[in-house]
């Protein structure tokens, strides 16, 4: 999910990014474990990334570092304990919850999406008795987008539009409304399920949970399912608030395609915007903890855990899709389990290996630059 806000920093903001690239200070001395983890998010710093916090859970032991800043005007750093937008990353928390109904009887995943949201998915070819809830967590449904449509984008996505929208609080078929304006994605000579990535699929499966599960929200599901359990004292599916929950660092946006120009704080938005397919906040060590509790089957029995990591090709040459899980192959052969996810100001990444005893989870403070995959390779392949 990527929406964009702006508000005008000041003349020292520029002197404090200056500061932060030419010398990226981290928060822990060298281990000799991690040299190259540390040498790539230095590296991101450098390429224009305001602040990274990582966090390494290898085994019993954990390792943690930050680089850069989290407030450019009075140059603190970054905490380890940093709260944050995870964004997409949200997607395997509903994908979870929407397996664990099944593995109850309480749906299955070959229901279709009329069952449980009756006309809601109607109108310029789209049709909800022709697409399976699987087909939404693995993004086969070639249902639009909604951050595709052209009036979402000007509406909320533009820097003078998101200045005045940014605190909307639009429900999710209002949301769901923007992608019923558009045609389906067209099928493939190759296939006859096509992989197009749409958020619109999980504003949907979010509210197949309330349905399913009586609920008014489908977060409440989220927190009485793995948050409570996994005791994730950092992670929280916000309704309406704009604030991030302390410690956190502020969140920079260029606002532009592009890494050129002003930058622009953008840490206040409603999150409600992004709804199932992103609203989420989280740290570091709380994502460690989710996603190597779910590849060690503690959140979901094996026949639901091996549905969820059953992919299909998606739009990287790199990676599998599968549930609302990522399958990412790295150039050292290794397969990490996980997602990413983009908003505005924060980038973030999180992986484990398939036995769970290796995670890694990451964020960048600024939208436009540095790259998560290099930390990444940095960890699990740097010899």
């Amino acid at each position: 999910m990527k929406r964009h806000l702006r508000t005008a920093l000041t003349a020292a903001t520029a002197v404090a990014l200056t500061a932060a690239l030419a010398a990226p200070a981290l928060a822990v001395p060298s281990d000799g474990g991690h040299d190259a983890t540390r040498q790539a998010v230095r590296k991101a710093v450098a390429d224009g990334v305001p602040g990274v916090t990582v966090t390494v859970r290898r085994g019993h032991g954990t390792w943690a570092a930050t680089a850069g800043v989290g407030n450019l005007k009075t140059g603190k750093p970054r905490s380890t304990a940093d709260h944050y937008r995870v964004a997409s990353i949200t997607k395997t928390f509903v994908a979870t919850v929407v397996l664990q109904l099944e593995a109850e009887g309480k749906l299955s995943l070959d229901d279709t999406v009329e069952k449980w949201l009756p006309g809601l998915v109607r109108g310029n070819g789209h049709d909800g008795r022709k697409v399976t809830l699987r087909q939404l967590l693995n993004h086969t449904s070639r249902i639009y987008d909604y951050l595709d449509d052209t009036g979402f984008q000007q509406k909320y996505m533009t820097a003078d539009g998101f200045m005045k929208h940014r605190f909307d609080e639009a429900t999710p078929e209002e949301l769901l409304a923007f992608a019923m304006a558009n045609k389906p994605y067209p099928t493939s000579d190759e296939s006859d399920e096509p992989f197009n990535y749409s958020n619109t699929n999980y504003i949907l499966a979010a509210r197949v949970i309330e349905k399913a599960t009586g609920s008014d929200d489908y977060g409440d599901e989220i927190e009485r399912r793995i948050i409570a359990p996994l005791k994730l004292a950092s992670t929280s599916v916000p309704t309406t608030r704009v604030t991030l929950p302390r410690p956190s660092s502020r969140a920079y946006s260029k606002l532009a395609r592009t890494a050129e120009g002003p930058t622009y704080d953008v840490t206040e938005l409603n999150p409600r915007l992004a709804y199932g397919s992103g609203q989420m906040v989280s740290s570091s060590a709380d994502l460690n903890r989710f996603y190597s509790a779910l590849l060690r089957g503690r959140l979901l029995p094996p026949e639901q855990l091996k549905k969820m990591k059953t992919t299909v090709p998606s739009s990287r040459d790199t990676s599998r899709y599968g549930l609302g899980l990522v399958d990412r192959e790295l150039s050292c052969g290794v397969h990490v389990w996980g997602h990413d996810g983009g908003i505005s100001g924060s980038n973030s990444d999180a992986v484990t290996t398939d036995d769970g005893r290796h995670s890694l989870a990451v964020n960048f403070n600024g939208d436009w630059s540095g790259s998560t995959d290099a930390i990444i390779e940095a960890e699990y392949c740097a010899k």
